[in-house]
């Protein structure tokens, strides 16, 4: 009789066990079927229901709900409502011209025996085998580009635990089902979303709200990211900063120049003081810190990113430690509001220009070219026995035309991955040429200068130099950030994500390594405070020795 008890009880407890079901799970399971059928269900993603409000109702009613047959009954309830789901007789075709790119597409879900019930499994398939095709409500297509829709804000204030969780599950999706490198981010995505459910549901106020969203869209690893809070920018990082230039180096700040200030005060820092300190914490200490909150391909382009709020605060001084002539100092520095601030007027620098009295050595800054000072720039240099092509920066759409005078003859660069709207999660893949044949091309050398801000068009614009017979990539590594972005909104804040995967030609990653520069050489603090561009110097020599 007590081996019976022990049986029954072990048996119920096992079977209660494996009925519950956690807030977690719950609202994880509510995201997917949520964002599934927005985009799935022919009904849903021609807009036929207000999916914000259906979405409201199913959180307040997964409250009274504890184990799987009841979260079953909620769901199957709810896609029979949709209305019939006709079957699609093109679905099941695949366009036979088209390269599929598979690694972001997981739907496997669906199929979970320990969590849906066969007939909601059943629906989910049927669903998916007879899909929305095309452009939907919620977004649109313009040529191989997507751009997001009708999605309606509901500002960018803390108001209720349901927006906030519509905000998650709202982005959720638009990265599983539209970014490209989604199969990339450092944790899974679906780890993602277990992770923020709990930080979501413990927001309380404007500020806590702004951070883990920030802290969300730093989830994709994405150079291209961002999340436009200006709430974060004042309270995070502060409104006034020390009134000083500088370059990172090394794991430290190199003041490059001082600022003058309305009021005439005299600055304890000068050119070529070192910093090593912040505050009591070191200058990789404030990288992990405010990285949590900014999104970034690579260390080296969260760095890139960060390092503009360094010697920001809210406070009026802030304590730095220095390095100046072999001894290290302590000061603590007066902070200035921006608009207090005297910045000097940089020199205008040129487009294009000789590095020599010869004229064997060109110089073409391609943040500052434009397309209509294309053919007055070759005219210039085309006689030259190299050109440097200075990409530390965000060239203007030149890329093209360049490539034109350049090349010697039209080749493949590039290979794009696009999203497939008829098949959401998938993309398909493109190669792309540049240039044209062309017997006058350039015929000296092409060496292209790269760093950390060399960044998605400009990293495209390095593949296409790359083509040049003789190319050579001189720096750091780029990015790795490229492909075109969408914009859209979450909590009524400016973000986006890339939207486009590239690729060399035979299929390799570009994102998140960023292009390999031929000879690989970085800033030190040394050449720093000599004024020394020491990428630009290493291209030199080697148009000289040739290694």
């Amino acid at each position: 009789m007590r081996r019976l008890f022990i049986f029954i009880v072990s048996f119920l407890s096992t079977t209660l066990s494996a009925q519950y079901l956690s807030e977690n799970q719950k609202l994880e399971s509510l995201c997917k079927v949520w964002g599934f059928l927005k985009y799935y269900h022919p009904h849903v993603a021609k807009g036929d229901f207000d999916w914000d409000q259906q979405l409201f109702q199913k959180i307040d009613e997964l409250d009274n709900i504890q184990g799987k047959d009841q979260l079953n009954e909620l769901y199957f309830n709810w896609i029979s409502s949709l209305g019939k789901v006709n079957e699609c007789k093109t679905c099941s075709k695949e366009p036979k011209n088209k390269i599929y790119f598979l690694r972001n597409f997981d739907l496997n879900w669906i199929n979970s025996k320990e969590l849906f019930s066969k007939k909601v499994r059943d629906q989910l398939v049927f669903i998916q085998d007879n899909r929305n095709l095309g452009s939907s409500h919620y977004f649109g297509n313009g040529g191989k580009k997507v751009y997001f829709r009708n999605e309606k804000s509901y500002g960018s204030k803390f108001s209720s635990k349901q927006t906030s969780l519509l905000e998650l599950f709202r982005y959720w999706n638009l990265v599983e089902y539209f970014f490209p490198y989604k199969y990339q981010t450092d944790e899974n995505w679906n780890d993602v979303l277990t992770e923020m459910i709990p930080k979501f549901l413990s927001v309380h106020d404007d500020e806590s709200y702004h951070l883990t969203l920030a802290e969300l869209v730093t989830k994709v690893d994405d150079s291209h990211a961002f999340l436009y809070s200006p709430l974060i920018s004042i309270n995070q990082y502060g409104r006034r900063k020390i009134p000083v230039e500088y370059t990172y180096a090394e794991g430290k700040l190199v003041v490059t120049n001082v600022v003058k200030n309305k009021f005439n005060e005299e600055m304890p820092l000068k050119a070529g003081d070192v910093i090593y300190d912040v505050n009591s914490r070191t200058i990789p200490q404030m990288v992990n810190s405010l990285g949590k909150y900014v999104p970034a391909s690579n260390s080296w382009g969260k760095i890139n990113k960060v390092k503009n709020f360094f010697l920001f605060s809210n406070n009026d001084s802030i304590t730095v430690k220095i390095e100046r002539d072999s001894q290290n100092l302590v000061f603590k520095v007066k902070t200035y509001l921006l608009k207090d601030l005297v910045p000097e007027k940089p020199a205008t620098p040129k487009k294009w220009k000789f590095l020599d009295t010869e004229h064997k050595t060109g110089y073409v800054n391609m943040g500052i070219i434009e397309k209509s000072d294309l053919d007055d720039m070759y005219k210039d240099l085309k006689s030259t026995t190299s050109i440097l092509f200075d990409l530390r920066n965000y060239p203007k759409q030149t890329i093209f035309p360049l490539s034109r005078m350049i090349l010697p003859e039209k080749s493949i660069y590039y290979q794009f991955n696009f999203p497939e709207t008829d098949y959401l999660s998938k993309f398909y893949s493109a190669k792309n040429s540049i240039g044209k044949k062309n017997p006058d091309y350039y015929k000296g050398h092409v060496v292209v200068l790269v760093d950390e801000n060399t960044q998605s068009q400009a990293e495209t614009t390095t593949m296409m130099f790359k083509q040049h017979p003789k190319a050579k990539v001189i720096g750091s590594n780029t990015s790795g950030a490229n492909g075109d972005i969408i914009r859209f909104k979450i909590a009524d804040l400016d973000t986006c994500f890339t939207g486009l995967g590239a690729y060399y030609p035979d299929g390799r990653e570009t994102q998140r390594i960023g292009i390999i520069p031929d000879i690989v050489i970085k800033p030190t603090v040394k050449g720093i405070q000599q004024r020394k561009d020491e990428v630009q110097e290493r291209a030199l020599d080697y148009i000289k020795t040739g290694f």
